[in-house]
C-alpha cells in the first residue's frame, strides 16, 4: 500500500505554481504515512551509546586501558612535582640567587614543561587511538548484537534514543541488548590493542 502511494506520488508531475503549497502536502502526506505506518510497525529504542559504554567488554578494555598508561601518567605527574617546586624555589630565593643560578633554573623549568607537554601530547593520541579502536569495533559487535535481538523481539525498527523526542520505558531495550553484548562478548575474552 505504501509503495503504491509512494509510486503515485512520484508519478505526479509538479507544476511552478504549485510549490508553494508542495511542502505542506508533502508535510501532510508523511505525517499521514507515518501515522499508518506507526500503527503497524514494532518500534524500539536504544542509548547506543549507554550500551556499548556499559558492556563489560568496554569496561575491562578501559581498566586495561589504565593500567597500560598508568606509567606514563605517573611520569608526567613526577614532572609536574619537578615544576613545580623549581618554580617554588624561583619565587623563594628570588633576589638571592645569583642571575647565572636563576637563568639555569630558568632553562630547567622550561626544559621540563617543553618535555612534559611532550608526553602529554603523546599520551593523548595513544590514549585516542586506542580509544577509538576499541570502541568502533565494540560498536560495530554491538550493531550486530542490536539486529539479532531486534529480529528475536519482532522488531521492525531501532531507533537511538538521542533522535527520539519522546518514547515509553517499555520500547527501550538497552539493558537487553547490553545483557545480550556481554553474553556474546564475554569481557575475559576482551583484550585491548597494544
Amino acid at each position: 500500500m505504501f509503495l503504491r502511494m509512494a509510486l503515485r506520488l512520484s508519478a505526479l508531475r509538479v507544476r511552478p505554481s504549485a510549490l508553494r503549497i508542495g511542502p505542506l502536502v508533502v508535510c501532510s502526506a508523511l505525517f499521514t504515512i507515518g501515522q499508518m505506518a506507526s500503527a503497524q510497525t514494532k518500534v524500539g529504542v536504544i542509548s547506543l551509546q549507554r550500551a556499548v559504554l556499559e558492556s563489560a567488554e568496554i569496561k575491562a578494555a578501559s581498566a586495561a586501558m589504565e593500567a597500560r598508561y598508568k606509567p606514563r601518567v605517573s611520569q608526567i605527574d613526577q614532572l609536574d612535582k619537578e615544576i613545580a617546586a623549581i618554580s617554588q624555589n624561583l619565587q623563594t630565593n628570588a633576589g638571592k640567587l645569583t642571575p647565572q643560578a636563576e637563568a639555569d633554573l630558568n632553562a630547567q623549568v622550561t626544559r621540563k614543561q617543553r618535555d612534559v607537554q611532550r608526553l602529554r601530547d603523546d599520551l593523548q593520541g595513544d590514549v585516542e587511538r586506542d580509544r577509538n579502536e576499541i570502541l568502533q569495533k565494540s560498536s560495530v559487535k554491538m550493531s550486530d548484537v542490536v539486529k539479532k535481538l531486534a529480529e528475536a523481539k519482532g522488531l521492525d525498527v531501532v531507533v537511538d534514543q538521542p533522535y527520539t523526542v519522546y518514547f515509553k520505558a517499555a520500547l527501550d531495550i538497552t539493558s537487553d541488548a547490553i545483557a545480550a553484548y556481554d553474553k556474546a562478548y564475554p569481557a575475559a575474552a576482551s583484550a585491548p590493542p597494544k
